[in-house]
C-alpha cells in the first residue's frame, strides 16, 4: 500500500517518478505559472495551485459518494456540486439547487436547480439528481457515506416536476432535508456516470489524471456555471505533517492542510506563510458510557464534567489555539444554546457527588489513542485533574488503526472528537439509541422520541427551540464532557488571495475555485 510521503519523497516526485503520474513541485516560477496580481487588484487568472493533504495511500478515492478521507473531500469538491451547502453556521444555502420549499408536513421537496454544466457539455436536469440518490442509496454499496442519512428519501415516488425542477419525496417528515444534501457524500453526478476513475461532474476543475496514495491534478473548467476557477491548474498531493510545513514554507506548495499549533507559532514572524485560523471548528472530549456503570448515574456523570479545568485542557492540549467547550456539541452552530451558562470546575461538589455514589475508592480508566493530536495528551491530563478529588484515572492506549472502532466497545471512558457537521446530525450519528457511533452509550427513548418530534418540526423558530432542549439535556445528564473546541489551523502561500478561515467540510474549506495567486 502506498503511504503519505515525507520531505525526501515528496521532493523526489520531480524525479522519474512524475511519469508514473506523481507530479513535480517545483519550477514555473514557484508554482505562479503565467498569471500575475496586483495585491491592489482583484482576482486574476493564471498559475497553478498546489494543496497539500496527509495521505491515505490506496484508499484514497475521487468517488465523490464514498470520500471518506479530508484529501479525498477536497478533491471531489474540485470535481463536483452539491444541491446545497452548509455555511460557518453549518445552516443551508444554494450551491446547485437555487432554492427550494417543502410542503405542509415537510414529506416533499422541490429544489429549483441552476443552469449548469457537466464536464461532457451536458445540461444538468432533474434526471442526473434522481441518478445521484439512486447511487448513493443502492443497497449494494458499502462505502456511501451519506447511505444512512439519505435513506429516508422516497426514490420510487421522487420525480422530474419540470426541466430545472426535482421533487423528492419522503418516507417521513424532516424539515432538515436540505441540511443533509451538504453533508458529506452528497455531490450531483451525471446520469452518464458509470466508472469512478472517469469522473463526470459539474466541478470548477476537470480531472487530467489521479493516482491514489500520490497525486491528482485538475484543470480548470471554463463552463462551470460560478464563472469557473481563478487557477489554470490544481493539484492534490498526499505529504505528511512536516513535509507539509517545509513545502509551504519552502514556496513548494501553496496550502497546507491541517497544521499543527506548534506550527502555527513558529511561522508567525515568517512573511512566507499565513496560517487560516478558524475559531473553535472541532470538538475534543472524554465521553463517558451511560450505559455501564458507574456512568449510568447521572450525579457521576456530572462530577466529572466538574472536575475538568477545561481553561488549562485548552492552554496545554491546544497549546491556547481553541476555545472552552460547555459539553454541548456544535458551539457557534445552528440551534446551539448560547444561553446555558458555561459549566466551571468545582472539586468540591465533584468529589460530594462522586463519595455519595461511591466511586472514589474505585480505579476508572480512560481508552484512547494516537490516533488524533492531543488524544493522550488530554486524557492525561483530565487524570491528573481527577485526582484532585481523590479519583484514581489510568490511561490506556489503544491502538491507532482500529481505535475509533475499538472505543465503542473497550473502556468505560474515552478520547472522542467531531469535525463540523449540523446539530442534527451530529445527534442522530452519535446520541441516539439506534446511532451506529455512540461513543458515550446515551440510549434513551424519551431523547430518541423528542429528537423525530424536533426533526419533523417545519417552524424554525419551535424547531431551534426543541434542538435547544435535547441539547441542554446533554448537558446536564449526557456522557459527553466536550473540554474544548480547538481552531482548525490550514496554512498558505502568503501569495495566496481568496481563502479564508472556514469550519471544517463547508463550502470554503479545502475548496479552491476562488483562490488565485498574487
Amino acid at each position: 500500500m502506498s503511504t503519505s510521503p515525507n520531505r525526501r519523497d515528496f521532493l523526489a516526485l520531480t524525479g522519474a517518478a512524475a511519469g508514473a503520474g506523481a507530479l513535480a513541485l517545483t519550477g514555473c516560477g514557484g508554482g505562479s505559472g503565467g498569471g500575475t496580481a496586483d495585491d491592489q487588484g482583484g482576482p486574476r487568472r493564471g498559475g497553478r495551485f498546489r494543496a497539500l493533504f496527509t495521505g491515505g495511500g490506496e484508499q484514497e478515492t475521487i468517488d465523490p459518494h464514498a470520500e471518506a478521507l479530508a484529501i479525498d473531500m477536497a478533491r471531489t469538491k474540485a470535481l463536483f456540486d452539491r444541491l446545497v451547502e452548509l455555511d460557518a453556521t453549518m445552516a443551508p444555502v444554494p450551491r446547485l439547487a437555487r432554492k427550494w420549499e417543502s410542503n405542509a408536513d415537510a414529506t416533499v421537496w422541490r429544489f429549483t436547480l441552476r443552469e449548469a454544466l457537466f464536464h461532457d457539455g451536458k445540461r444538468l436536469t432533474p434526471e442526473d439528481v434522481l441518478f445521484t440518490f439512486g447511487r448513493i442509496l443502492d443497497p449494494r454499496a458499502t462505502t456511501h457515506f451519506a447511505q444512512p442519512l439519505l435513506s429516508v428519501i422516497d426514490l420510487k415516488k421522487s420525480r422530474s416536476a419540470g426541466k430545472n425542477v426535482v421533487e423528492v419525496a419522503l418516507k417521513r417528515p424532516s424539515a432538515e432535508f436540505p441540511a443533509l444534501l451538504g453533508t458529506l457524500g452528497t455531490a450531483v453526478v451525471s446520469s452518464r456516470y458509470a466508472d469512478p476513475a472517469k469522473p463526470v461532474g459539474t466541478g470548477a476543475f476537470r480531472l487530467k489524471s489521479f493516482q491514489a496514495g500520490r497525486a491528482f491534478v485538475a484543470e480548470r473548467f471554463d463552463d462551470h456555471w460560478g464563472g469557473g476557477a481563478y487557477v489554470d491548474e490544481l493539484r492534490v498531493l498526499s505529504a505528511d505533517a512536516d513535509a507539509r510545513g517545509n513545502a509551504l514554507r519552502a514556496g513548494e506548495a501553496e496550502f497546507g492542510y491541517e497544521m499543527s499549533p506548534t506550527f502555527a507559532r513558529t511561522v508567525r514572524a515568517d512573511s512566507s506563510v499565513r496560517i487560516l485560523a478558524a475559531k473553535g471548528g472541532t470538538a475534543h472530549a472524554i465521553v463517558m458510557k451511560c450505559d455501564q456503570e458507574p456512568f449510568d448515574d447521572p450525579d457521576v456523570t456530572r462530577a466529572f464534567k466538574l472536575l475538568a479545568d477545561r481553561e488549562q485542557l485548552v492552554r496545554v492540549v491546544l497549546a491556547g489555539q481553541g476555545v472552552v467547550g460547555n459539553d454541548m456539541f456544535g458551539k457557534g452552530f445552528q440551534y446551539y444554546p448560547e444561553d446555558v451558562p458555561q459549566r466551571t470546575r468545582d472539586v468540591q461538589e465533584a468529589r460530594a457527588l462522586l463519595k455519595k455514589a461511591g466511586v472514589l475508592n474505585k480505579t476508572l480508566s480512560i481508552y484512547t489513542s494516537s490516533v488524533a493530536s492531543g488524544f493522550v495528551e488530554a486524557a492525561t491530563l483530565f487524570a491528573e485533574q481527577a485526582a484532585d478529588a481523590g479519583l484514581r484515572v489510568k490511561v490506556t492506549t489503544g491502538a491507532s488503526e482500529t481505535y475509533f472502532k475499538d472505543q465503542l466497545t473497550k473502556g468505560v471512558m474515552g478520547s472522542h472528537r467531531s469535525g463540523a457537521m449540523t446539530i442534527p446530525n451530529y445527534i442522530n450519528d452519535r446520541l441516539l439509541t439506534t446511532s451506529a457511533f455512540n461513543a458515550s452509550g446515551w440510549r434513551r427513548k424519551d431523547f430518541d422520541a423528542a429528537f423525530a418530534t424536533a426533526r419533523a418540526t417545519t417552524d424554525e423558530a419551535e424547531r431551534a427551540a426543541l434542538y435547544g432542549r435535547l441539547q441542554r439535556t446533554v448537558h446536564d445528564e449526557g456522557g459527553l464532557l466536550i473540554w474544548g473546541h480547538p481552531d482548525w489551523l490550514n496554512g498558505v502561500s502568503s501569495r495566496v488571495r481568496g481563502m479564508e478561515a472556514a469550519v471544517p467540510n463547508t463550502m470554503d474549506s479545502a475548496r479552491f475555485d476562488k483562490a488565485w495567486l498574487a
